[in-house]
């Protein structure tokens, strides 16, 4: 993934959730109304993320040291497995908690029309933060559909924004949708029920985000296109006869730990294998850049042997 594209993504997020925050909040002061205070604690929620993500990348920076030789890629990972636990907590079981209260003790909404105006220009604001998630998502996404770049993707900003903004604009609608039923019907109950039903949606959506960086944190292999490139880049020019075993792990968004065991002739000398395997690494290399740390274990062939 492109790391601008990511840290754009990022910002307009953050931009565009701030600013939609602080209009949340004060319609719901003025009305009265709870799923504009949930949706208010919602985009508090989402700028935090923002900020959490922002503050991933910048520390997955950092030199790899004695201590962590392979760096801090991870870090990464673990602020967006911290944006689902806040998405689960703060937005949706607050929500939900919001939600069933006013079904226990409605009352009427005062300025409504306020809540709408605000809705509006919040669903606007955020349709603006989504078509930059989903622009510069296509930009790498390639020939996955959405399903699949979600489930596949080893950098968790682009994701994790995209099914934010996603939840956010559904939960605005559904907002919207138990404000105007209020004001239409003159019931309250509406807006309860739009406050429910966006606690559920952000609950289901930080369960999403939570299994998938949980997954990245224990950690993924390479992709099948690139574990394939690799297998290729090895064997290329004849003089590494077969690949006894590969396994690939993530180290990082951007980073790939390669390790190999590779067939060699009996006879070689030592010079030939190191002249072998380090072409071997610069073909890795250039077929993958994210190949950052290989390692390759040179072994005797002995099925050809036996043969």
């Amino acid at each position: 993934m492109s790391a601008e594209g990511g840290t754009k993504a990022i910002l307009a997020a953050l931009a565009a959730n701030t600013g939609i925050a602080v209009s949340k909040f004060i319609a719901a002061g003025i009305t009265g109304s709870a799923s504009m205070l949930a949706e208010g604690v919602h985009s508090v929620a989402d700028a935090s993320n923002q900020a959490l993500l922002l503050l991933g990348k910048k520390r997955s920076e950092r030199e790899a040291s004695p201590a962590h030789p392979f760096g801090y890629g991870r870090e990464r990972y673990i602020y967006a497995f911290i944006v689902a636990i806040v998405l689960f907590t703060v937005g949706g079981l607050y929500a939900i908690y919001e939600g069933y209260h006013k079904l226990s003790d409605p009352h009427e909404l005062s300025s409504p029309m306020v809540a709408v105006v605000v809705l509006v220009i919040a669903i606007v604001l955020e349709s603006f933060s989504l078509r930059t998630a989903v622009k510069e998502s296509n930009a790498v996404r390639g020939e996955r559909t959405w399903v699949q770049f979600v489930r596949g993707a080893k950098s968790p900003e682009l994701p994790t924004i995209l099914l934010e903004d996603i939840g956010a604009l559904v939960g605005l609608i559904a907002a919207l949708l138990g404000v105007g039923l209020s004001i239409l019907t003159g019931d309250p109950i509406f807006d309860a029920i739009g406050t429910l039903v966006i606690g559920v949606l952000l609950v289901a959506i930080a369960v999403v985000l939570a299994v998938e960086m949980k997954s990245l944190l224990i950690g993924e292999s390479a992709s099948l296109d690139n574990i394939a490139a690799i297998e290729a880049a090895i064997t290329a020019d004849g003089s590494i006869n077969r690949i006894i075993h590969l396994k690939t792990l993530h180290i990082g968004p951007e980073e790939m730990l390669v390790a190999a065991k590779i067939a060699i002739e009996r006879g070689e000398t030592g010079a030939e294998i190191a002249a072998e395997i380090d072409g071997a690494e610069s073909r890795i290399r250039e077929a993958v850049p994210l190949a950052m740390q290989i390692y390759l274990e040179p072994d005797l062939d002995r099925v050809r042997a036996e043969r």
